[in-house]
């Protein structure tokens, strides 16, 4: 999913893209991806295009006449610009296209795909900036709080740190990825819970999400560069510390990376550096293996070597 180093890119080239121009027309190929019915959708065609924000991972268009077309992209949504206008919607992963007259009078299409038989994708319509807030999760701007207010938003409730972290009532912008690589800068268990971190984790985190969420936020504008839009929006990049990089060595100690399955979601994490290198249990696996799973990297390790030497 992309998370807000990804969307804040996005925003740039969106903006340089289309800000100033007019949106002719939104054309649907899958109905299921437009999720409010007043106003409806034909109110934008003809509105001017007055910029582009951010809800926590949802996509704002502002059209004149205060309406606004609130985009969430999910796990699999990206938006790709043809610069031919009226595109064709790609057959299988299209899911809509915004037909645009822009600013300097060319015309061409921004095409939203999806990559997944989940459509998960949603548009909205909204009529008005009170109607436009209620789409806000709530969750604290990272760049935009200081280590007081994001510590009371993350103690508020007792979670652990990675759910705290991905949650967007308590935190905007950060998923799966981003929350693995601030713990791991943080040197800080994702099973930790909130309300047991003393002073200086506490500072840890707080230092770790900003500068984890700026540095990527450079790296991607680099990355994107001379592009006019985003063209690899994808969770794993071979620059990152541990997130997909299960098995491989940790940037900082060497240990192996490992993971942890919850549902459809996984955690990567460094035992050395962030558990004291004690294994966290894995829900199938550990239930499994019962008192065979190992608890710590070394008996990790042997494990393997046993196999191998069977």
């Amino acid at each position: 999913m992309p998370e807000l180093p990804d969307l804040t890119v996005y925003l740039e080239h969106l903006d340089a893209l289309l800000t100033g121009g007019r949106l002719l027309g939104v054309r649907l190929a899958s109905p299921f991806v437009l999720r409010s019915v007043d106003p409806p959708l034909a109110a934008c065609a003809g509105k001017r295009v007055l910029g582009f924000s951010r809800l926590g991972k949802r996509l704002v268009f502002s059209l004149e006449d205060e309406l606004f077309l609130v985009l969430h992209l999910m796990i699999a949504g990206r938006l790709r610009w043809a610069g031919a206008p009226g595109a064709k919607i790609p057959g299988k992963v299209g899911v809509c296209a915004f037909d645009v007259e822009r600013a300097d009078g060319t015309a061409g299409t921004l095409v939203l795909t999806e990559a997944s038989p989940k459509k998960r994708a949603s548009l909205h319509v909204v009529k008005g900036r009170a109607a436009l807030a209620d789409h806000d999760p709530g969750g604290l701007e990272p760049h935009a709080t200081d280590a007081i207010a994001f510590r009371a938003a993350l103690t508020a409730e007792r979670h652990t740190l990675k759910r705290a972290l991905t949650d967007p009532r308590t935190v905007a912008g950060i998923g799966n990825t981003y929350s693995d690589e601030i713990l791991h800068r943080a040197r800080l268990s994702p099973v930790a819970m909130t309300t047991s971190l003393d002073d200086d984790e506490h500072g840890r985190l707080y230092q770790a999400t900003r500068a984890v969420l700026a540095e990527w936020t450079a790296r991607l504008r680099d990355k994107a560069s001379g592009q006019e839009l985003p063209e690899k929006v994808t969770a794993f990049h071979d620059e990152m510390a541990v997130h997909g990089r299960a098995g491989k060595p940790c940037p900082v100690c060497g240990s192996p990376v490992q993971k942890i399955a919850h549902a459809s979601n996984e955690t990567n994490y460094c035992a050395t550096c962030q558990t004291g290198g004690r294994l966290l249990a894995d829900r199938a696996l550990s239930r499994l293996l019962k008192e065979d799973w190992p608890r710590t990297v070394e008996e990790l390790e042997a494990l393997k070597r046993s196999h191998r030497g069977r």
